[in-house]
């Protein structure tokens, strides 16, 4: 069945090239607004929603942006890169179905969530937000795109696996697939051409005890997650049968104050971002 999964993710439409391409020119601290303006302009999607999301509250707009280049100016490097990398997801998303959701909107609505909640930990533990942070959360669940037809057909025996054992949804999904979501985001974004530190974001967002490096970014990825669940706003029938969060929370310093704190703050900044949640229907 590892195969078969394995040869899904070979058929998947290559990551939008001009969503690279923005990343590589906004490196530059000197990057020219005229030849960004360019590389967008030429993919009408990702225009149409950095439209979208340039006039929404989510970004603090305050009038009307008629044009890609009055977009791009008013989004800045701090903005631009998050925006072009969501505008470049959302289609892959749209075309989900079945699986872990009924629709892919439902998974969308998570990964934004916990895309949002990473920039709020980043900046709440570091002082700042982090574009890489910010992408590898955004994709955290991408595994899920593909395995979703997979774990439809296996339900049952992951169900019947998790009673008898008590394992966690993400063990039983492995024994039963040979394979785990997190592991095939991870796969997913090595063959889309994503830096590693994104690509084990992704496959680790469930174990980041399992990296040595202890700055990875998988850690703020997997609080981010399981922060999400517990308001509800979950990615699909795995739920929260995963592990427990206390010993990452521990590593963090975070206590359960601040967890409440920073799930008010999210559930104000998703307000903002309608629009944004509303890319994929």
């Amino acid at each position: 069945m590892v195969e078969k999964i394995l040869q899904s993710i070979r058929k998947l439409p290559a990551f939008p090239a001009s969503v690279h391409k923005v990343s590589e020119l906004l490196r530059d601290d000197d990057y020219s607004t005229q030849e960004v303006v360019k590389v967008i302009q030429y993919d009408q999607a990702i225009t149409a929603n950095i439209m979208k999301m340039s006039n929404s509250a989510y970004f603090g707009s305050r009038q009307k942006i008629r044009t890609i280049h009055e977009a791009v100016v008013f989004l800045g490097r701090r903005h631009l890169q998050s925006a072009v990398v969501t505008a470049g997801a959302s289609r892959f998303f749209q075309a989900s179905k079945g699986g872990y959701v009924e629709k892919g909107k439902a998974l969308w609505e998570h990964s934004v969530a916990v895309a949002v909640m990473s920039q709020i930990l980043s900046r709440h533990l570091r002082q700042r937000e982090d574009q890489v942070l910010y992408t590898a959360a955004l994709m955290h669940d991408i595994g899920k795109l593909i395995l979703g037809e997979f774990v439809h057909d296996g339900y049952e025996k992951i169900q019947d696996l998790m009673e008898r054992r008590s394992c966690s949804f993400l063990e039983a999904e492995e024994e039963i697939l040979g394979i785990n979501h997190a592991e095939l985001g991870g796969r997913i974004a090595d063959q889309w051409n994503f830096p590693p530190a994104i690509r084990d974001g992704i496959a680790f967002h469930h174990r980041p005890d399992l990296l040595e490096d202890e700055d990875s970014i998988a850690g703020l990825i997997y609080l981010s997650d399981q922060f999400c669940l517990m308001a509800g706003i979950d990615g699909g029938i795995d739920g929260l049968a995963h592990r427990g969060i206390g010993s990452v929370m521990k590593q963090f310093q975070l206590r359960e104050v601040d967890l409440e704190r920073n799930l008010i703050v999210l559930l104000d900044e998703l307000d903002k971002a309608a629009d944004v949640l509303q890319l994929v229907h």
